[in-house]
């Protein structure tokens, strides 16, 4: 058992590195199995008859199935803000949550999302910061998609914007420039924008033409200041308002797994090539693999039961001789009559 965090994306990757979404693990509880388990081996007591009182032979375990997996994490939040690298997002978690991402004056502080659980009253919303997003994101520049793909898994998005920048409304259109250019859903998510650093003398003398541009735009900004919470409250209240007409998508319902006939398999198969005859079967592969041949008693039994199988005979008629390479499966032997 492997535990992951829900939002975990499982995918299988082939011999030749493509790889295939086995699950998308996003309910608590939900598993998936990406590996099945060989049988279990019998002890020596299930081998005793009448005459053998004491046999010494057991059977190992089956070898079970490898694969080799890509774990891939989206988070699962209900409002994640994006913003430009400086613009106040970790500073705007702190003081809504108990959350603690490191806060500096420098460009991308946050090097990987943060999530804080905002409590507003009786209710409460999972709130997400997430990395700043640059120009050319969308085709991996900066922390491009490391930082997009946990996007994908919010209800809304808070676009916060630095107002104290020479062109807020540019930087605004960057950020949905980069969205939709990454993914359509991403365009269409529901958004709020808000506008940080009131407290700063410039941002609230320029608050009105700022208001009036992004209204003409077809938004409805909030002004608020992450640094001392001037407007901080109206911003919750909106957002939960959001949040309430928007539906949760349930998750897609469990497959319910179908088992099906394998249809008619040949017993056993015998292949010759290079000096090498290779056994295919279940059953004949299953006895050499689990029995072992350490012991002489334990080879005794493996060839009792190939011999009923049919299996002595189809290597006889392909033409095997003594000391020749016999492989089952994942053991190889020399022959011998």
């Amino acid at each position: 058992m492997i535990p992951v965090p829900v939002g975990t994306i499982v995918r299988r990757v082939g011999a030749n590195g493509s790889d295939e979404v086995v699950a998308d693990l996003t309910v608590p509880g939900q598993r998936v199995v990406v590996a099945g388990a060989g049988k279990g081996g019998r002890g020596n007591a299930r081998f005793a008859t009448s005459t053998r009182q004491a046999p010494r032979i057991a059977e190992h375990g089956q070898r079970g199935e490898q694969a080799r997996l890509l774990l891939d994490l989206k988070l699962l939040s209900d409002v994640g803000i994006v913003g430009l690298p400086n613009a106040g997002k970790s500073t705007l978690l702190r003081a809504v949550s108990a959350a603690r991402p490191k806060v500096a004056d420098y460009p991308f502080t946050t090097l990987e999302p943060v999530l804080g659980v905002v409590e507003v009253g009786y209710e409460s919303f999972v709130l997400a910061d997430l990395p700043g997003i640059i120009e050319g994101a969308h085709e991996g520049v900066g922390l491009g998609h490391q930082f997009l793909r946990h996007v994908e898994r919010t209800r809304v998005l808070v676009h916060l914007v630095d107002g104290s920048r020479p062109d807020p409304v540019a930087d605004l259109q960057t950020l949905n420039r980069e969205l939709a250019w990454y993914s359509e859903e991403l365009e269409r998510k529901r958004q709020q924008v808000v506008v940080n650093k009131l407290d700063q003398p410039e941002v609230r003398a320029g608050r009105a033409e700022l208001d009036a541009r992004l209204r003409a735009q077809g938004h409805d900004p909030l002004f608020i200041s992450a640094a001392t919470g001037e407007g901080v409250a109206d911003l919750l209240r909106r957002l939960l308002d959001l949040l309430s007409v928007i539906e949760v998508s349930a998750p897609p319902p469990a497959e319910v797994p179908v088992l099906r006939p394998r249809g008619r398999q040949p017993r056993v198969m015998v292949t010759k090539g290079d000096g090498l005859f290779v056994v295919e079967g279940e059953g004949p592969v299953s006895v050499v693999e689990m029995m072992g041949l350490e012991s002489e008693e334990a080879r005794l039994e493996v060839r009792r039961r190939l011999t009923r199988m049919g299996v002595v005979l189809a290597l006889r008629r392909a033409g095997v001789r003594v000391g020749d390479r016999v492989r089952f499966g994942t053991v190889e032997m020399e022959w011998q009559e």
